[in-house]
């Protein structure tokens, strides 16, 4: 579809409605995501449909799950490959890795995992940095059918080449292969790496805190939202975050001109590491007293 011969006004409408419907029904609220990228996402689940209007679009979502399942998948973050953008990784190994040695016990929280790569390449890079034995990681996303697929953790097997590089790029002590088995063309997570995993619904836009975190990871999920949503998501992982917790986000995101702005320090500008402290700005991981005080 394209603007061509497209009634704008008319468009607005079927857009404000639908998006009404589908709250007032299901209960997903996508009223503050930023305006282009949701008419982005509705034509491409209508294309994919071959639907032609949004009226008859809204018809088949509130009438057929199924619908409504594809366009919340089309809301939920973007697949990615196995360790993707391996300079994050290795920035969380040397950044994040050693505070969190600090703590009897790691909770995580990957906000937006989409079907789990980056989940995962997390939980493996926590194991061989010797702590997943003690660390809990909540992967969540908006889409059940997303979820689903992120808990069962199967890849093509064509994709291994590109999970190897990335992996080594990321400072990999070993082989990608050692996390997977092989189940006719697709690799599958070894079930031990799952053992400490937590896959479950969870909507940013209406749900709120669910645990306190010593890590979130939000990466390239507020980059469709707009300003009202993205303070609204900024409070609630302010609320998730324990004192001196790390919060991960996307390289084209930052915390300017959000609420607790102020309340984080910046510990890795390029791969966006941020450090929650407290009334002062407390000097990443710094003493043993501070040392002790996050153990409480």
């Amino acid at each position: 579809m394209n603007d061509k011969g497209v009634d704008i006004t008319l468009e607005e409408i079927e857009i404000d409605l639908l998006l009404e419907a589908v709250r007032r029904y299901y209960g997903y609220d996508f009223r503050d995501y930023e305006i282009g990228a949701v008419r982005h996402r509705i034509r491409e689940a209508m294309l994919a449909a071959r639907i032609p209007t949004i009226s008859r679009f809204q018809e088949k979502i509130l009438h057929n799950s199924a619908f409504l399942e594809r366009f919340l998948r089309s809301f939920s973050g973007k697949s990615l490959s196995m360790f993707s953008d391996p300079d994050f990784y290795r920035a969380f190994r040397n950044r994040v890795v050693p505070h969190l040695r600090t703590y009897a016990f790691v909770r995580i929280w990957i906000a937006g995992c989409s079907t789990g790569e980056e989940a995962y390449s997390i939980a493996i890079l926590l194991h061989e940095e010797g702590l997943i034995s003690r660390s809990r990681l909540y992967a969540t996303d908006m889409s059940e059918e997303v979820v689903k697929q992120a808990r069962v953790g199967s890849f093509s097997s064509s994709l291994s080449g590109e999970f190897e590089a990335n992996y080594l790029a990321a400072g990999g002590k070993g082989s990608i292969r050692d996390y997977f088995g092989k189940k006719g063309r697709k690799l599958v997570i070894e079930p031990w790496l799952k053992k400490n995993m937590l896959f479950s619904e969870h909507n940013l836009a209406t749900d709120g805190s669910f645990n306190e975190f010593q890590v979130v990871v939000c990466r390239d999920v507020l980059k469709g939202f707009n300003h009202k949503l993205k303070e609204r998501v900024d409070r609630l992982i302010y609320d998730s975050l324990s004192r001196f917790g790390v919060l991960a986000l996307g390289s084209t995101e930052s915390l300017d001109a959000m609420p607790y702005e102020e309340s984080y320090s910046l510990l890795d500008e390029k791969n966006r590491l941020y450090q929650k402290h407290g009334s002062t700005v407390i000097p990443a991981f710094a003493n043993a007293e501070t040392k002790n005080a996050q153990r409480c």
